[in-house]
């Protein structure tokens, strides 16, 4: 592998590292602190809502200021307030902090994920587009293999707010990494004129794309159906397994790697595998749904697992056919601001999950708000499909019409 493409991709694969371990040790901090899975999604829903709120601002200016720089601002930033944490954990104590700079920290790394996003077409243009997103995502999901080994071995050493620091390490290498690619690498990327407004302007011209593109409706739609139940799979999987089934931390970081290496068979699959849009879309979709009921039901942890394994594992399918199919509509000059919005829209339901467990977790328990969100998910999936196939009949019988 060329020297540039290998430093890009350590580069992701220590930017989601760090901040696997950071999401992976909040909830299960939270939860062991206050024996809540309520509180748990709480945290959670604050702690991911403003990176999903975040989305359209980032997209924005990765398509008005360089992403490179972009990218690099998000990484040494998150080191620096690792580093500012630790140091208000020490002189004023709590769990707070750590809830707090989850969410910030959460900000810019949508900053990074964005300028990524925009650089990636640019970076491997002789791949196809699919092979590259799943080439990234293997090194993006590796990082999501070890970050819940790493936590859960840090943690036996040392006290969480100690992880932390370690945590502002990796930041710091991930932007190492970046500064080594910048050296080797022979990109050039096209610069367009861009509105001086980054807020209103940018927003009025990704709904135009939105409003005018089926294609674009319809993985938003779909999206939104899978995040509730990737959202609330991550709210409720530490209280899950160490509450509802009491096994231990050691067995939620397992059943994370095993989610994880899931993922990484999958997009090797999906790398070396040509299939349809509508194939990936479809199985995708279709996998999550079955695993979240699978989880809703289970009387046991091994039944739990299996649906955990099949939401994370084909999320990922998922997450490769809504790229892609957004990267062949979308033009290249309003694309950063356009994935931004569309971004936010997608994920929204996930805090809005966490927000749903903390309600409702402790009036009904944590089963059976999956199993609501799992027969919402299905009905969002059968109701869309139905209603966009029903309107691409309506053109096409247009289009015949017009032609006689």
């Amino acid at each position: 592998m060329r020297k540039d493409y290998l430093a890009f991709f350590m580069s992701l694969f220590l930017s989601r590292l760090a901040d696997q371990i950071l999401l992976f040790i909040v909830p299960l901090v939270v939860f062991q602190t206050t024996n809540s899975a309520s509180w748990a999604g709480l945290a959670f829903f604050v702690e991911s809502l403003p990176r999903f709120l975040a989305f359209p601002l980032c997209g924005a200016l990765c398509d008005k200021y360089s992403p490179i720089k972009i990218l690099h601002i998000s990484q040494i930033y998150r080191a620096l307030l690792c580093v500012l944490a630790v140091a208000l954990i020490g002189v004023f104590g709590g769990i707070a902090w750590v809830v707090v700079l989850s969410a910030v920290c959460g900000v810019l790394t949508t900053q990074g994920i964005m300028a990524r996003e925009v650089l990636m077409p640019h970076i491997f243009q002789h791949y196809s587009y699919t092979k590259t997103l799943s080439y990234s995502q293997i090194a993006d999901q590796s990082g999501l293999v070890l970050g819940p080994l790493v936590a859960a071995l840090l943690l036996e050493v040392w006290a969480w707010h100690w992880v932390v620091l370690w945590i502002a390490v990796l930041f710091l290498l991930a932007d190492l990494s970046m500064r080594v690619w910048q050296r080797y690498s022979r990109i050039t990327l096209d610069v367009f004129e861009q509105h001086q407004d980054i807020w209103l302007q940018p927003l009025r011209i990704a709904f135009g794309h939105i409003r005018n593109r089926a294609e674009l409706q319809k993985i938003i739609t779909l999206a939104v159906g899978v995040n509730l139940i990737v959202g609330v799979t991550l709210a409720t999987s530490a209280a899950m397994v160490i509450g509802e089934y009491d096994a231990g931390k050691n067995a939620y970081a397992a059943l994370q790697a095993a989610g994880a290496v899931t993922t990484i068979v999958i997009l090797f699959f999906l790398a070396r595998v040509v299939l349809p849009l509508r194939v990936l879309g479809g199985m995708g979709y279709a996998m999550i749904a079955a695993g979240a009921f699978i989880s809703a039901l289970s009387p046991n942890l091994i039944g739990y697992g299996v649906g955990f394994l099949l939401i994370v594992g084909f999320d990922k399918m998922f997450n490769v056919y809504m790229r892609t199919l957004r990267q062949q509509v979308i033009p290249t000059r309003d694309f950063g601001k356009t994935v931004g919005v569309i971004t936010l829209l997608n994920n929204l339901s996930q805090p809005l999950a966490g927000l749903l467990v903390a309600l409702l977790g402790a009036p009904l328990g944590t089963q059976p708000v999956i199993l609501i969100l799992a027969v919402l998910t299905a009905l969002i999936g059968v109701a869309g499909l139905w209603w966009f196939a029903r309107r691409s009949n309506a053109v096409f019988e247009a289009d015949q019409g017009a032609g006689r």
